[in-house]
């Protein structure tokens, strides 16, 4: 069974800020101080093949996963990270995928805001097919608000 799930939301600043936090291990210290318990980098500087550990925090039903850069594309602004150990693939997931992808706002000519793309491509084996429930949106939509608020507030 294979899904998507996507966001997209609007902030004011320019794609290339924006991507200054998304493309770099930056956005993970956010996800740490509001998101999760803690996040360890196990190898790599942020840049493709980095393998962070995520810690959630507990009774959010996962305990931890692994995950791996797979993209990181700086012309297109767009970040890649599959899970390669734990949480979604501890519940029958076959692939948890999540791609960020930042765009300058077409509604903007001044090049002042930007858009930030989350989607989560996942799949599940059969006999797991009603573990696709644990996969979700929310985290990321969370961590995009506090990504949002640090960018406008740093601007």
């Amino acid at each position: 069974m294979f899904g998507t799930l996507s966001d997209e939301v609007e902030v004011k600043v320019s794609a290339d800020k924006a991507w200054q936090l998304y493309g770099t291990l930056e956005l993970a210290d956010i996800a740490a101080k509001y998101i999760v318990d803690e996040i360890e980098i196990i190898e790599g500087n942020g840049g493709v093949g980095t393998i962070i550990k995520i810690t959630f925090k507990p009774g959010s039903g996962i305990s931890y996963y692994k995950e791996k850069y797979t993209v990181v594309d700086d012309e297109k602004r767009v970040k890649e990270a599959e899970v390669i150990e734990g949480g979604y693939l501890d519940f029958g997931f076959t692939l948890f995928r999540v791609r960020f992808e930042i765009k300058d706002s077409p509604n903007d000519e001044t090049s002042s805001s930007c858009l930030i793309k989350t989607t989560i491509e996942y799949e599940v084996k059969e006999e797991a097919a009603a573990n696709a429930s644990f996969a979700t949106i929310d985290p990321f939509v969370a961590l995009n608000k506090f990504a949002s608020e640090h960018l406008l507030n740093s601007a």
